[in-house]
Parts: structure tokens; C-alpha cells; sequence
């Protein structure tokens, strides 16, 4: 349950996850208010959301982590409103200039020219056909979505060039571009997994505090897959303490409404995740906060964080496994494949190539 209001600090900041800026670890100097009296000239910073525009040099990246299963990511936007405590992408942030904390919520890069970025990208005769992810960083279909519509002009150059496309996502917001969508799916362009984390709405308005409710991810669930798209469901961060027990009912509710794979992490708080997860933490739930965190601890080897790939996005030791065990035996049980279905790279073309072979 969510801890009242009225017992948390009186500077906790509802609709946020982050409840405090660390220090950017990049910035030799900071300015900071340890006491009210001892600035005269201090403005407190502005807490509305701003989109910050820009002209980005470069968009589509290559990974280079042999686990997170992707090739290359494409993130329209950097900083992201939804507001996840656990957000890997906190610390990139940092790259910016700009806070892994509330920075990371209230301050959302937005890249103008991603879709004539990606085109120059896909025109590349370099460019062997692998498949894109959206959202390998920040939430494609973040609020700023629905005003830029940049993921939306993105996939319509990707339907052009029939480059093929996974999507990963916890925003309703998908639904808009069911059109598109439906069109790729044709041609086996396109899947998309939902992230859904918890069926405990008063554990989402915390941990996840402006993302769409559970029922409202399985709703986008079920209305792509009867669109045509092939979905999944993906369960992570799973935290003990916190929403592992919630793993069967997640899988189950997503088979039911037409989910065929899946995948899962345990939770890693490395950087400046590990303070903003723990100011977090006690603040929300300070009646079994030292139990989550040993047990945190306890599926990384006695830390929060472990950087080895292989198990840093699986966790190791009793509890890890428990979940890990947990995660097998309820996809089996639900039919939902560990793998993504191989997309169709075979269609690729770039305009007006088909005229010059001839």
C-alpha cells in the first residue's frame, strides 16, 4: 500500500518518482541552498515539465551490451515525464548536463529531426537490414508523444523502407498509431513488448507516477494483437518486497489477452539510481524499506548493482533465482516464448532502388 501523504517529508513531490536532484557526477562545481538564510539571490528551480528542442546530431545507435537484446536503439526523446524510480536511464542524463533526479522527469530533450535522422540513416548503402528498437533508453511514447509525434513520423519511415521495428513501451499512447502499426505487422515489420510491473495502482502512482495504469497496458495488449502486431509483456524491474509476488497474475492477465512472448530483470540500481531508489524507498515505504533493501542486496552478491553482463540484468543467490524460477515455470505455464519472433529483414528497400535494378 502507498504510504499517506501526511506521514512522508513535507517536500515530497506528488506525480514524481525522483524525489530529490544528486550530483551530476560530470560537473566539477554545483550550486546548492543548505539553508534558507544563506542565499539571498536563490530561485527555486522551475518544477513544471519543459521540453527542451533540439537538432541531434546522430540518432540511431548501435548497442554495444551483448544482453539487453538489441541491435540498435532510436530514442526520440532523452529525459523522460513518466517518472520510473528504477530507470536505467537516470544515469545517462547525466551526459546532458542535467540531474538523474527530478532533472530526468522535469526536463525532457525532445530531437526535432529524429525522422529525417533515421531517413539519412536507412539511405546509408552501408546500411545492412538488422532490426531498430524504439525506446531503447526513454519511453518512445512518453506524454511529450502525443505533441512532437515523433515516434509516429519515425515508424512511418520505417514502413517506407520496410525496416523492421521492436517497440517497448508502458504508455496507452501506442494506440494512436494503431494504423501504422497494423500495416507493418503485415509484413512482419513490427512487435512491441509492455512493460507492466505491478497490478497494485497504489504502488504505479508511486514507483511509475505518470505512466498508464496496468489495466490500461493489458487493454494495448489486447488491441494490437487483434491488430495483427505480435505483443509481449515485459516484467521489470521484478523487486522483492515490492511487486515479484505479482509476477503470475501479470503473465497470466497478458497471456489471456493475446501476449506471446516475454522477458523479465531483476532490479539493478547502479549509478545514481542506487541514492535516488533509496531516498525512495524509505520515504514510501519506511515500515519494510531494510527488508527490501537486503533483499536487494542479496541478489547482487551483497550490492545493489552488478555490472557483469550475464547477470547483472538477472540478479544471482537464493532470491534472484527464486524469481528467475518463478518467471520459467508461469511462462510455461501461459504458453508466453522467452524470445522475440525473428522479424523480417528480407523486404528491406530503400526508394526507387527496385527502378535501378533494371
Amino acid at each position: 500500500m502507498e504510504t499517506p501523504q501526511e506521514e512522508r517529508p513535507d517536500t515530497y513531490f506528488k506525480g514524481r518518482g525522483a524525489q530529490i536532484n544528486t550530483k551530476n557526477r560530470f560537473l566539477k562545481n554545483e550550486r546548492v541552498r543548505e539553508h534558507i538564510e544563506s542565499i539571498d539571490d536563490w530561485s527555486d528551480p522551475n518544477v513544471a515539465t519543459q521540453f527542451l528542442e533540439e537538432q541531434a546530431k546522430s540518432f540511431v545507435n548501435k548497442v554495444e551490451s551483448p544482453d539487453v537484446g538489441m541491435y540498435y536503439s532510436m530514442n526520440p526523446y532523452q529525459g523522460c515525464e513518466h517518472g520510473c524510480i528504477y530507470c536505467y536511464a537516470r544515469n545517462s542524463f547525466e551526459y546532458y548536463g542535467y540531474s538523474a533526479g527530478l532533472d530526468f522527469e522535469r526536463k525532457i530533450i525532445v530531437k526535432k529531426n529524429a525522422p529525417q535522422l533515421l531517413r539519412k540513416f536507412l539511405l546509408n548503402p552501408k546500411w545492412e537490414c538488422v532490426p531498430l528498437s524504439l525506446s531503447g533508453n526513454t519511453d518512445c511514447y512518453q506524454p511529450a508523444e502525443k505533441k512532437f509525434e515523433l515516434t509516429r513520423q519515425c515508424l512511418q519511415v520505417c514502413l517506407e523502407f520496410n525496416q523492421p521495428v521492436g517497440i517497448i513501451t508502458k504508455n496507452a499512447g501506442i494506440l494512436r498509431d494503431i494504423d501504422v502499426l497494423q500495416e507493418m505487422a503485415k509484413k512482419n515489420l513490427v512487435s512491441a513488448l509492455v512493460s507492466i510491473t505491478s497490478l497494485d495502482e497504489d504502488l504505479r502512482r508511486v514507483m511509475e507516477p505518470r505512466t498508464t495504469t496496468a489495466s490500461q497496458r493489458f487493454r494495448v495488449i489486447n488491441e494490437l494483437s487483434k491488430a495483427g502486431v505480435r505483443m509481449g509483456v515485459m516484467l521489470g524491474p521484478m523487486i522483492p518486497g515490492l511487486n515479484e509476488h505479482h509476477m503470475h497474475n501479470i503473465i497470466q492477465r497478458a497471456s489471456e489477452n493475446g501476449a506471446t512472448f516475454s522477458a523479465y530483470t531483476f532490479i539493478r540500481l547502479n549509478g545514481a539510481i542506487k541514492l535516488l531508489f533509496h531516498d525512495w524507498l524509505y520515504k514510501n515505504f519506511p515500515d519494510r524499506a531494510d527488508k527490501v533493501w537486503h533483499m536487494i542486496e542479496a541478489g547482487h552478491n551483497g550490492k545493489v548493482n552488478d555490472s557483469r553482463f550475464g547477470t547483472r540484468m538477472r540478479g544471482e543467490g537464493n532470491i534472484a533465482e527464486m524469481v528467475a524460477m518463478q518467471y520459467r515455470k508461469y511462462t510455461n505455464k501461459y504458453g508466453l516464448n522467452h524470445e522475440r519472433l525473428e522479424l523480417d529483414c528480407s523486404q528491406f528497400r530503400r526508394p526507387g532502388e527496385q527502378g535501378r535494378l533494371f
